[in-house]
């Protein structure tokens, strides 16, 4: 999560990425739709690009100028995105509702946001997660949250180590 948040965690980045969904190319048309200063937007686009989420393209019209377009990566993050925004639409949006939707283009009807399901089909729950180290775990996480079945407990530091 550290890794992804250092790349997409700022409001900047996101709201780029949220104007690049929505058909946004051209960094004129970034900062005018997020409202960002052009060396921030020009700091968050670099970024995005050297991230391999976008990529510069020339514009063959215009010498010197590009647009930034998806990559897959970049298209990946879409459904991330979309549980985001479901997430505000449901907590923070006006009481009319949200400000935009998406539908799906051929059938003209509006996405539906799966919800996920523990492994008996009924909604997943907080509760419902157990917390293991990965197969990538470094050390530290290994001992923190060690393997299934083990006590994570005794991986915590005590109050006392804490402070």
């Amino acid at each position: 999560m550290a890794r992804a948040m250092e790349v997409i965690g700022d409001r900047w980045t996101i709201l780029v990425l949220r104007e690049a969904y929505y058909g946004v190319t051209r960094f004129d048309e970034f900062e005018y739709y997020v409202g960002v200063a052009p060396n921030i937007l020009s700091n968050r686009l670099k970024k995005l690009v050297d991230a391999g989420i976008m990529k510069r393209m020339p514009l063959q019209e215009h010498s010197g100028r590009y647009d930034y377009v998806l990559t897959e990566k970049g298209r990946d993050f879409f459904p991330a995105y979309l549980a985001l925004k479901k997430w505000g639409d449901d907590w923070l949006a006006e009481p009319e509702g949200p400000q935009v939707v998406f539908r799906d283009r051929k059938a003209g009807r509006a996405i539906t946001y799966p919800k996920l399901l523990n492994a008996s089909g009924k909604p997943l729950r907080l509760e419902d997660v157990e917390v293991i180290a990965g197969s990538g775990a470094v050390p530290f996480n290994r001992r923190r949250f060690g393997a299934a079945g083990e006590a994570v407990e005794a991986a915590r530091p005590s109050r006392r180590e804490r402070k």
